[in-house]
């Protein structure tokens, strides 16, 4: 049974690009090996902003770095509210602190938005992407 919460847990997201290729990084995630998201977490203490939490996140999930380019939307979901970014990746970590828990994989815009049908926040995001206005 999902803990309850008097109020929603901030969740700050970022959607690694690869801007040259215009390919999307996906990790896998750790309660649902075969299900893809973007690395995603709760706001800490220490963050400085909320791009700062998605860009550890990513650094963290993934094992990127790179710039926070666009906030992309903010999604209110029933347990969470999400902070949706871009993040311009400059960085491909070898090893990352969670290498061992989730796989990592780029896709195109049509592979990620098949891969994350299952998680309509984050669907919504990539959709208000800058990906996104790309494909139309």
């Amino acid at each position: 049974m999902p803990k309850q919460r008097s109020t929603p847990r901030v969740v700050c997201c970022a959607i690694p690009i690869a801007r040259t290729t215009g390919q999307i990084l996906l990790i896998t995630s750790r309660k649902r090996g075969d299900q893809w998201v973007f690395p995603k977490g709760g706001f800490e203490p220490t963050d400085q902003s909320w791009e700062a939490a998605a860009s550890r996140e990513a650094l963290e999930e993934a094992g990127v770095r790179g710039v926070i380019s666009r906030r992309v939307t903010t999604i209110q979901a029933p347990a969470a509210i999400y902070h949706v970014f871009e993040l311009e990746v400059t960085n491909v970590e070898a090893d990352w602190l969670e290498k061992g828990e989730r796989r990592r994989e780029w896709v195109d815009y049509a592979t990620a938005c098949s891969r994350l049908q299952w998680k309509p926040e984050l669907l919504q995001g990539l959709m208000l992407s800058t990906l996104a206005q790309q494909q139309r």
